[in-house]
């Protein structure tokens, strides 16, 4: 039997999680850890799959032999953008982890907004009791921009907390209980939103998608006031000079972000001190290598047994 090829692991996130991953991770397969450093002048060549995420430079030009890439997380736009890249089926990271997770963060961002937690927090510093008028998440209609695995996901459990939930999409989606536009219904859609969540893959349409223009096409006059926008996407997909201004001329009343145009967020950034911001860092649903490389190895399996592979990236659409 001839030996298995071997896999580039090539990701610049939790170098431990990703070693104390591979201990178990592609039996019988050599595994070349660029983020080891006794790896970095390895031999790439005879390697036929490149698990990704953010590179090294030299990596297309010294494994000349792939067969397959793989995104290490659910967002591909850092690949298709790679000088030198290949042109080789490239396929992304789909896993009940990375769902949940993500459906987990949009949920708990809603519920924040929902019931009041920035200005219960501004009042605490002041050592101020007073409650405040309290709606229901029934009476808030949250609009999902990105109805795909993550969207839809996150869509079906916001309705299980009680909140009405519409989404959008650059083509129909169906989706029972929600009710769904498509691309040039995006008026209607934003004219329906109280909190708007973006959950959008970065191609040349989304891209600054979210801006000024956007914000002020929301539903106002809500029970919350003026509308909330939530941001676990692409960094790319907002204008952040527009979502600063929005939330200082209350066009927006609060954000919640996960991802950024720059990464990590510039100390410079007015976002660090607005205190109608709530923030995370890229940790929305961040990838569990585990689960990665399960994904990986099942992948790889079908495609050696002559099987399509699953989760394939168009690249005309970018996603």
């Amino acid at each position: 039997m001839s030996a298995k090829s071997s896999v580039i692991v090539d990701l610049r996130f939790h170098p431990e999680q990703v070693r104390e991953g591979l201990k178990n991770a592609f039996p019988g397969r050599e595994v070349i850890n660029r983020a080891d450093p006794a790896s970095r002048d390895k031999d790439l060549s005879a390697a036929h799959y490149a698990v990704l995420w953010k590179p090294l430079d030299d990596l297309f030009l010294r494994a000349t032999n792939l067969q397959v890439l793989f995104s290490g997380g659910a967002g591909v736009d850092h690949i298709l953008t790679l000088p030198g890249l290949p042109t080789l089926p490239l396929v992304r990271f789909v896993d009940p982890s990375l769902t949940t997770r993500m459906s987990e963060w949009v949920v708990m961002q809603c519920l924040l907004h929902l019931r009041q937690y920035v200005t219960y927090e501004r009042q605490r510093a002041k050592k101020l009791w007073a409650p405040l008028t309290q709606p229901e998440a029934a009476e808030l209609t949250v609009g999902i921009m990105g109805m795909g695995v993550l969207g839809s996901d996150a869509a079906r459990k916001l309705k299980v907390m009680g909140f009405d939930v519409i989404g959008w999409s650059k083509s129909k989606k169906s989706i029972d209980g929600v009710e769904t536009f498509e691309g040039a219904e995006l008026d209607a859609f934003l004219g329906k939103t109280d909190i708007l969540v973006g959950l959008l893959p970065l191609t040349d349409e989304t891209r600054g998608i979210f801006n000024y223009q956007l914000f002020s096409k929301l539903r106002r006059g809500g029970p919350l006031g003026a509308p909330f926008f939530i941001n676990a996407g692409r960094g790319g997909s907002q204008v952040e000079a527009d979502v600063i201004t929005a939330l200082e001329k209350s066009v927006l009343r609060g954000a919640s972000l996960d991802v950024f145009e720059t990464e990590p967020l510039p100390s410079t950034s007015p976002l660090w001190t607005m205190d109608n911001v709530l923030m995370t860092p890229h940790s929305a649903a961040d990838s569990d290598v585990r689960a990665l490389f399960d994904h990986v190895e099942r992948q790889i399996e079908r495609h050696e047994a002559g099987q399509p592979l699953e989760h394939l990236v168009s690249r005309d659409a970018g996603y």
